[in-house]
């Protein structure tokens, strides 16, 4: 995402945003009939204190030179959330005129430490470690188990944003489907505008856009997420339901890689389930006498 290709992220960013938000919303009374709902150019440069034509330079994609002051009253004229508004921040860093070389480049396969391996072992629930690609870089011998469908899916190649928009089997493993595919897209969204020089960032989503009209639908929204804790419902094909909350851990000496615990949902049968998986996958990876 560098050149037009940023200037058009940019520019589509503010317009979503700004279309959203209704005069209401904002605090704005009449202003007469409208064509559309979302607030018109004018009243966002007035509610960010800026002119009209500074806005309008920013909408068309230009973010070079602006101060993080002004993005910060830009984004509560725009009621951004925290994960929009540090979206904002990363399109302008990429923007300004040094943002090229400020590249981060992550090793393609990451190696995964043995103590890390050895902490996932340790960790009495489903647990794996992923980067920003949405790809499993490595789990616990239950992680693989509750995870198994995507794991041994030699398509989706360990990709979990793959399996959920490739393989129809996925709206039947993720009982929340849609929120866990908008999850996906909004916080590959965000990363694209973190790191828009990671090649195996942008060729992914070129592939997904390519191959999936809801990917490519729901991409042009525009909407950003952190993916940080919340709870995952999955309807495992050996042991029926499953319900976890999971919790995000960034690993701060390997950048850009997240440990995932997932602990079984209280007043759930999910713990008896686990330990039924658990003992269904010891047997399959024993070997026939």
């Amino acid at each position: 995402m560098a050149g037009m290709t940023l200037r058009s992220e940019v520019s589509e960013f503010l317009a979503t945003r700004r279309a959203r938000l209704t005069p209401e919303q904002a605090g704005i009374i009449g202003g007469g009939r409208r064509r559309v709902t979302g607030l018109r150019r004018e009243e966002v440069a007035m509610l960010a204190g800026m002119s009209v034509d500074y806005y309008a330079r920013m909408e068309r994609g230009n973010l070079s030179g602006v101060s993080p002051e002004v993005l910060e009253a830009l984004g509560r004229a725009l009621h951004l959330d925290d994960a929009e508004l540090a979206h904002l921040h990363d399109l302008a860093r990429n923007a300004a005129p040094s943002g090229a070389a400020r590249k981060r480049p992550r090793p393609a396969t990451p190696v995964i430490r043995p103590s890390l391996q050895r902490l996932l072992d340790s960790i009495n629930a489903p647990a794996y470690i992923s980067n920003a690609r949405k790809d499993f870089l490595a789990e616990n011998a239950i992680g693989h188990a509750v995870f198994s469908p995507i794991l041994d899916d030699a398509s989706s190649q360990r990709n979990n944003a793959r399996f959920t928009f490739f393989n129809p089997a996925a709206q039947n493993f993720y009982s929340d489907w849609e929120a866990g595919a908008n999850s996906i897209i909004a916080s590959l969204r965000i990363e694209a505008g973190r790191n828009p020089h990671d090649k195996e960032l942008t060729d992914l989503i070129g592939e997904l856009v390519t191959r999936s009209d809801v990917f490519r639908t729901r991409w042009a929204a525009h909407d950003v997420r952190f993916h940080r804790t919340g709870s995952k419902r999955i309807h495992h094909p050996d042991v029926g339901d499953l319900e976890f909350d999971y919790e995000a851990l960034e690993l701060p000496a390997d950048a850009g890689l997240v440990m995932f615990t997932m602990t079984p949902t209280a007043d759930t049968p999910t713990e008896e389930r686990l330990r039924l998986l658990g003992s269904l996958s010891a047997m399959q990876s024993t070997p026939a006498e």
